[in-house]
């Protein structure tokens, strides 16, 4: 599962090393909230910023998660949804500059 789905590298990189050694108790793993649901917001609630929504190509987080989160979360249409090809979801550490470069290329959109 951790070389398909979580980090695609041969050993873990050491920042992703050292945040899974020093992970709290409160807020580790899917048992510490097992009872949640995510609302959309109030019907009086601030139109949301435009979001982006970044996700490897063999990420556990699936199309159909983000298509939940994308009708309950946002109170608006404006989710792009990007797939890093050959990532999973630490994409950051696995391919850094393509990484980059989507976020740069979204933030650049409202600079």
């Amino acid at each position: 599962f951790r070389l398909e789905c979580q980090c695609r590298v041969a050993s873990y990189p050491e920042p992703l090393k050292a945040a899974y050694d020093h992970a709290g108790s409160v807020w580790k793993g899917t048992a510490a909230i097992p009872d949640y649901a995510a609302r959309p917001p109030t019907k009086d609630a601030k139109r949301m910023p435009s979001a982006l929504v970044m996700r490897g190509e063999f990420d556990f987080v699936s199309s159909e998660c983000i298509c939940g989160w994308k009708s309950t979360l946002f109170n608006h249409k404006f989710v792009r949804e990007k797939i890093l090809k050959g990532c999973s979801h630490h994409a950051l550490l696995e391919n850094g500059v393509a990484y980059g470069e989507i976020i740069e290329s979204f933030c650049s959109e409202y600079d």
